[in-house]
């Protein structure tokens, strides 16, 4: 049973930083988990993922300023956010999908969301 439970999300400054939390049991091998987020008005994206064997990716949008990372036991997904900018501004989301050999699968188990507000 995967269950994913997302946290740490608040208002900040513009070029301030913060860490999101994904509290995740159930995907302790064989999952990619990655980070979503939904901005108002606009269709949710995904910023990147981590692979099983540690391997992460992002989307331009967030390059250089947004790093995914696994807890050492493998039970909890960080998202170190830093420069934030008000076009950050979203509802951000953990999930997970299944390894499949060099691919993820489908995103399929998801988080409640966490609201992350970048005012001007």
């Amino acid at each position: 049973q995967v269950q994913l439970v997302e946290s740490g999300g608040d208002s900040v400054l513009p070029g301030g930083s913060l860490r999101l939390s994904c509290a995740a049991s159930g995907v302790s091998s064989g999952y990619c988990m990655a980070w979503f987020r939904q901005a108002p008005g606009k269709v949710r994206e995904i910023l990147g993922a981590v692979e099983d064997d540690g391997a992460t990716w992002y989307i331009d949008a967030v390059k250089g300023r947004f790093t995914i990372s696994r807890g050492n036991a493998k039970n909890t997904l960080y998202l170190q956010m830093t420069s934030l900018q008000p076009e950050d501004t979203a509802i951000y989301y953990c999930a997970a999908a299944r390894q499949l050999g060099y691919l993820c699968g489908e995103y399929i188990y998801w988080g409640q969301g966490t609201q992350v507000t970048v005012f001007s």
